[in-house]
């Protein structure tokens, strides 16, 4: 079906279902919408999961594919989309379906931005350990479809350890459910590991409830300083043999900390960034196993925003280099210096830049490449770092230039998740409408 002549003959359908004002058919305000080069036909927002439901089933009877939107903060991963006939927004879908402080629970719709959430819990002095890249963007929904994590990864764990319940409507227009609203809940089949980190082809995700956690009352952050990544990485093997408990353990590359807005550059190489919680007595504890290699300490406004700088990493890198690739990985801890060391090497022989942040105490990483020469080979050397990669790792492309999107569409590296995926997809959406063409399932 060809999207120009989507807008004339179903928008009346659409403004039926959604309301007049909430179905966009304006070439100038589609634009903006574009996903990988290609402009929506139209774009609607419905306001509850039976609207989301009866815009699947009319996209199902007519053969229309439909592509999901919240932030727009990650729609830069995958291969070009097809022709985009619908462009289903669903950040009207805000609606707090239930919160409990005193039991740490709370349910949220999929369109609820992320920083909201976090500030609703807050004043409450709870925490909710989402902490994706933009915040005042990123949305639930769009958190839970990328399945994207941020340092808080280190101590909180993966969307998949603290979210309890999720809402969704399936590709065919079917409304489901799985988990619930408390944490002790065994019901059922556990779709919400399923949804996460589907990018959108399954279902579309409503509504969620999470686990939430006691805010810290003070923290303090760490900094260690090594001439090389093995040095950086044995003393990690250190924090980790150790008593401490750090909320956050994030590694950063001589060049991942010059793209940070505001870092102080210290020319010593290798960093690990430690975030602690606790006491006064806790923090000195801290101070006194941690020793000699700390060289910095920083809390208060400074720390706030060095972990808002780190958070976003991985928008910071595309903004800062158009020509480059940005890789998300996770790592069995001993992969971590033999994938750095093959890195390091790719990049040396292809003439590239590279910089590298992420949790390392929990094996995830960010790794971007870009030019650093005339003679710089980006195709050939992200080729060559695939290949390079153990087999239990898992890997996907967050970024890359257009040129490249082709290559990378079947660049990314699983053990099982792609396979899993591609059994699923026929029950959830036969008719394939939802992100039709964007990864390999």
């Amino acid at each position: 079906m060809s999207t120009a002549t989507t807008p004339m003959r179903f928008t009346r359908e659409l403004r039926e279902m959604c309301g007049a004002d909430y179905v966009i058919e304006d070439p100038a305000r589609l634009q903006p919408a574009q996903i990988l080069g290609v402009t929506p036909a139209v774009a609607v927002e419905p306001a509850s999961a039976e609207e989301i439901a009866a815009v699947l089933r009319f996209a199902n009877e007519r053969d229309l594919t439909v592509v999901p939107a919240g932030g727009f903060t990650q729609q830069q991963a995958g291969n070009t989309p097809a022709p985009i006939d619908v462009l289903l927004y669903t950040t009207r879908l805000t609606e707090v379906e239930h919160y409990d402080p005193g039991d740490l629970t709370i349910g949220i719709g999929a369109g609820c931005r992320v920083a909201e959430l976090s500030a609703k819990v807050a004043a409450d002095g709870l925490l909710f350990a989402g902490d994706a890249p933009l915040p005042e963007r990123a949305t639930i929904g769009g958190l839970l479809a990328t399945g994207i994590t941020g340092p808080l990864r280190h101590g909180y764990g993966g969307l998949r350890d603290y979210c309890i319940g999720v809402r969704f409507v399936t590709g065919d227009g079917r409304k489901g459910k799985g988990g619930g609203r408390v944490v002790k809940n065994v019901a059922g089949f556990d779709l919400m590991k399923l949804l996460i980190g589907s990018q959108g082809r399954l279902a579309i995700i409503t509504g969620a409830s999470f686990k939430l956690f006691p805010a810290p009352r003070q923290t303090s952050t760490f900094i260690a300083e090594f001439a090389t990544a093995a040095e950086a990485i044995q003393y990690r093997n250190t924090v980790l043999r150790s008593p401490l408990s750090p909320i956050c353990l994030e590694l950063v590359s001589p060049q991942a900390e010059a793209l940070l807005p505001g870092a102080e550059r210290s020319g010593k190489g290798w960093s690990l960034y430690l975030r602690a919680t606790g006491s006064d007595a806790v923090l000195a504890r801290y101070r006194s196993e941690l020793g000699a290699a700390i060289s910095r300490e920083v809390d208060g406004q400074n720390e706030a925003e060095l972990w808002r700088a780190l958070q976003n990493f991985s928008s910071t890198l595309p903004e800062r280099s158009a020509g480059s690739v940005l890789i998300s990985l996770s790592l069995p801890l001993a992969d971590v210096l033999p994938v750095l060391n093959e890195l390091e090497s790719v990049a040396a022989s292809d003439h590239l830049a590279y910089a590298v942040a992420g949790a390392v105490g929990v094996g995830r990483l960010l790794v971007g490449l870009w030019p650093a020469g005339q003679q710089a080979n980006l195709s050939d050397a992200v080729s060559a770092f695939r290949e390079r990669l153990p087999r239990d790792a898992s890997a996907k492309i967050l970024h890359c230039p257009q040129e490249l999107r082709r290559q990378v569409a079947a660049w990314a590296k699983t053990p099982t998740d792609f396979e899993s995926m591609k059994a699923v997809k026929p029950a959830l959406d036969g008719k394939d409408i939802l992100n039709r063409g964007r990864f390999l399932f």
